[in-house]
């Protein structure tokens, strides 16, 4: 097992996966389909969805400072009672005023979850597994995704009376687990932080790594929005992508637990700056003619290079952030990388517009050499200032 605790962080992750099944399936499935039977025009309907993202990426740092003082577990109840109000009040009670209001005022304490989560992760990871435990944490959730934007939308269209029961069934189960993890704490620092010296250089750390978390989430970023047209521009359909995708999830396993091993006994730079050559090399391919020819080749650089930066990438902000803020941090980092998320596919688009597909693949390959660049100059100093998990620089 990954964690000293393992019964408290499965309830953790638990609620994750419940609390990211409804919001995905609420806010990207649910309400476009059945909006307009609400009284809910397009208009409201991406208001209340924007509202609700951008809430959480903002609060994210803020509201992990809350959770310091406050209690973990008492911010997670409160989101998992929001998001309850929320699901039943679009069905029971549409208003695009109280709709806006309340998914932001959702994203607000939702913003506690993810921070939360991975702070006690790594806070509870035995001694030699913070890499691979955070990415785990990390990564688990994407089933409980996938189910939400797949299956409610469906679900929504042939029977509507069974998708909300099964969001607000889901939320009430999200709400029972935040309510058993109420009295939660996020576990104390180990000794006295030095607030003039070593929570200083933390913090110093942390914002010097803020560069290339929004550089390496814009790189993806840039693919949201074009997926399908992608498939249609290269004659592809969801099928022809069976095979290598497969490919690619064994080789991301195998990458992420070997490389994850390597981030937790040497250092986490050992898999990060390999994870994006990967990464690069995958997207350079992609930029050349013939792409659709080439899937089962790419599968391999994509599954190897993303298994290893994640786990480099997980492995190094744990190790990076100050233990007396961590909460704070996490959701520092994480408010970054959401808003390169979220100007990749402007940037896709634009460059779509322009270029083509092969440009969009070209500009993602130079976002990651150049966040490479980065790590090895001038974000050198912060990779190799990294503190062992002991709490002696490598």
């Amino acid at each position: 097992m990954l964690w000293t605790r393992p019964l408290l962080m499965l309830r953790l992750l638990a609620l994750l996966l419940t609390s990211e099944l409804v919001r995905s399936g609420f806010l990207v499935a649910a309400l476009p389909v059945a909006g307009p039977g609400l009284g809910l025009g397009t208009a409201a309907i991406g208001a209340m969805v924007g509202a609700h993202y951008l809430a959480d990426a903002l609060a994210k740092g803020p509201v992990g400072l809350v959770t310091e003082r406050w209690g973990l577990g008492r911010v997670l109840a409160l989101g998992a009672a929001l998001g309850l109000g929320v699901v039943l009040g679009a069905q029971l009670a549409p208003s695009p005023l109280w709709g806006v209001l309340g998914c932001a005022v959702w994203g607000v304490a939702y913003a506690a979850l993810w921070p939360g989560v991975m702070s006690t992760s790594q806070a509870l990871a035995r001694p030699g597994y913070a890499a691979r435990a955070l990415s785990v944490s990390s990564l688990s959730v994407a089933p409980a995704i996938l189910g939400g934007v797949l299956g409610v939308g469906p679900l929504m269209q042939g029977h509507p009376g069974a998708a909300w029961a099964l969001l607000a069934g889901a939320q009430g189960l999200a709400a029972l687990l935040a309510l058993s993890l109420l009295g939660l704490r996020l576990p104390a620092p180990a000794g006295e932080p030095d607030r003039a010296g070593g929570l200083w250089r933390g913090w110093t750390r942390v914002a010097a790594l803020l560069p290339a978390a929004f550089a390496q989430t814009l790189a993806p970023g840039l693919l949201a929005t074009l997926f399908y047209p992608l498939l249609a521009r290269l004659g592809l359909g969801l099928g022809d992508l069976i095979g290598p995708g497969l490919l690619a999830l064994a080789t991301f396993g195998l990458g992420l637990w070997g490389a994850g091993r390597l981030a937790d006994r040497a250092h986490p730079r050992r898999a990060l700056t390999p994870g994006l050559l990967g990464l690069a090399l995958t997207f350079g391919l992609a930029a050349l003619p013939g792409l659709e020819d080439r899937l089962w080749l790419l599968a391999l650089p994509l599954g190897l290079g993303y298994g290893a930066f994640i786990a480099g990438w997980n492995g190094l902000v744990g190790r990076v952030l100050p233990e007396a803020n961590r909460a704070a941090a996490w959701g520092t980092v994480m408010a970054i990388e959401a808003l390169g998320y979220a100007a990749g596919p402007l940037l896709g688009g634009l460059t779509w517009a322009a270029f083509g597909p092969p440009g969009v693949f070209a500009l993602g390959a130079a976002v990651f050499l150049l966040t490479e660049a980065y790590y090895l100059w001038p974000g050198r100093a912060v990779v190799r200032a990294a503190p062992a998990p002991g709490g002696r620089a490598p």
